[in-house]
């Protein structure tokens, strides 16, 4: 049964409905090896209501006519915050045991977009994004350089040990058991047990306006300032009012080598295919040639999905008249 999980393609999909433009938004926590026998029932409750509190607060920045910039970034901060989830707080460790986080966002009015990596003293990795996108010139920043800016836009730092946590520690310790004796990361093949995982949002508001946000501590035991898929534009976030906005998760490495979360909304907009199905093919696609992972997808008109190929993923989802519904395993449990 673990094999056909792992070996499944799992999609989903609700379209929003009002009278006036629709409002939605849809997060994920992370996706990849998610089984019920290594999960509490105590664990899994505490995941759904994390997700649902985070997409709940997403929700009341877009029913309260804020921005879908504005609801993805609400979003996402509460998962930051969160020891649950592979960003901000619940952050991986390094090989070195320390922490390093990336983050994008994406506006879909004008394709304006933040990202920042591998800052280590951001306590809110997606604020600093945001900084980025709305009050530099710039796309991306990185590392001390992106620390400085964060201290000048006043944001809020912390020290690296504000990262810890026991569980991220004794996922470190499992993953440089199994690395050795390589000399480094790059030549040991990926195993999903190392807890890789990634935070997202993507919503639409009510002038019919895409985001998308996404924020990571990356790859477990991860060397030489490695850098994810999460903070490239086009491979783990995109937004474009024109076809779709998503957030990825998963085998960052794939991710960026397909340019999937752009790539998606490209068939969706040049092949006249909903985002959902293009979604499919992509995530398909990817499976086959060894990338894990999902994505979520908002698109042009309001409907929203998500799809992924792994065990499971941590996801919610709040669209106009409609309870925040949470779910983890593939089978919608």
């Amino acid at each position: 049964m673990k094999t056909l999980f792992a070996t499944a393609l799992l999609s989903f999909s609700i379209t929003v409905s009002a009278a006036d433009k629709p409002i939605g938004i849809v997060i994920h926590g992370g996706a990849g090896t998610i089984s019920r026998t290594t999960m509490t029932e105590q664990q899994e409750q505490a995941y759904h209501v994390m997700l649902k509190h985070a997409v709940e607060q997403g929700y009341a920045v877009l029913e309260r006519g804020g921005s879908s910039v504005e609801a993805v970034t609400a979003a996402v901060i509460v998962l930051e915050d969160s020891p649950l989830f592979n960003a901000g707080k619940g952050a991986v460790y390094t090989y070195d045991e320390t922490h390093e986080l990336d983050a994008s966002i994406m506006d879909g009015r004008d394709r304006n977009a933040g990202a920042v990596a591998g800052v280590t003293n951001v306590k809110n990795p997606i604020l600093l994004a945001r900084a980025v996108m709305e009050k530099s010139v710039h796309v991306m920043l990185a590392g001390t350089g992106a620390e400085q800016f964060a201290k000048e836009q006043q944001l809020e730092l912390v020290d690296n040990r504000y990262f810890d946590t026991e569980f991220r520690y004794e996922a470190l310790k499992r993953a440089k058991q199994a690395m050795s004796p390589q000399p480094h990361q790059a030549a040991v093949p990926y195993d999903p047990a190392w807890k890789m995982g990634t935070v997202g949002a993507v919503a639409i508001d009510r002038s019919g306006n895409l985001a998308a946000a996404t924020s990571t501590g990356g790859m477990t035991a991860k060397r030489y300032g490695r850098i994810g898929d999460a903070p490239v534009i086009g491979a783990g976030n995109f937004a474009d009012n024109n076809s779709c906005a998503v957030s990825a998760t998963g085998h960052g490495e794939y991710f960026i080598r397909y340019q999937v979360a752009s790539e998606i909304c490209s068939r969706a907009k040049y092949q006249n295919k909903s985002a959902q199905a293009a979604a499919k093919e992509v995530i398909t696609e990817l499976k086959q040639v060894g990338g894990d992972g999902g994505v979520i997808v908002a698109d042009k008109n309001g409907r929203l999905s998500w799809i992924f190929n792994t065990e499971g993923m941590y996801r919610a989802m709040k669209t106009e008249g409609k309870d925040a519904i949470s779910e983890i395993f593939a089978d919608g449990e």
